[in-house]
């Protein structure tokens, strides 16, 4: 290529055509949303916004078949309880008073009626269904 049609091309590209419109320079805001546009376009959050994989597969989502809740009544007083759950941290979290020294079983201080059974609270597990319990405390 010849030197005036390398310089009428680059001539060419800087002089706009009359066509071409004139807009003022973007405002701050508008260059703001520009990048947040391009941003999310990118992907560069990538996983942020996801549960954590750390934590494990969550049990229950809040969808069918997850854990039954059991009406429990603790010294006549109605509390709702997961099958299979300790009774100790059943009575806990209801605030009923109970005492423990072992809490492995040996002692007995726990010892506790269970649907008319005496069980132990620090090794007794909440049964499917219905149950009543009450302390000797």
């Amino acid at each position: 290529m010849k030197a005036a049609t390398i310089l009428s091309l680059f001539a060419a590209a800087a002089v706009p055509s009359a066509t071409t419109a004139f807009t003022a320079a973007p405002t701050p805001i508008q260059r703001c949303q520009d990048v947040r546009i391009q941003a999310t376009q990118l992907n560069l959050f990538g996983n942020a916004f996801k549960n954590d994989d750390s934590l494990g597969k969550p049990q229950n989502a809040g969808l069918t078949n997850g854990p039954k809740i059991n009406e429990v009544t603790i010294n006549g007083k109605p509390v709702k309880a997961v099958a299979g759950q300790k009774v100790s941290k059943v009575m806990a979290s209801a605030r009923v008073k109970m005492t423990y020294s072992c809490q492995k079983g040996n002692c007995g201080t726990c010892e506790m009626l269970m649907n008319g059974r005496v069980e132990k609270a620090c090794l007794a597990k909440i049964p499917q269904g219905k149950c009543t319990i009450q302390t000797y405390n």
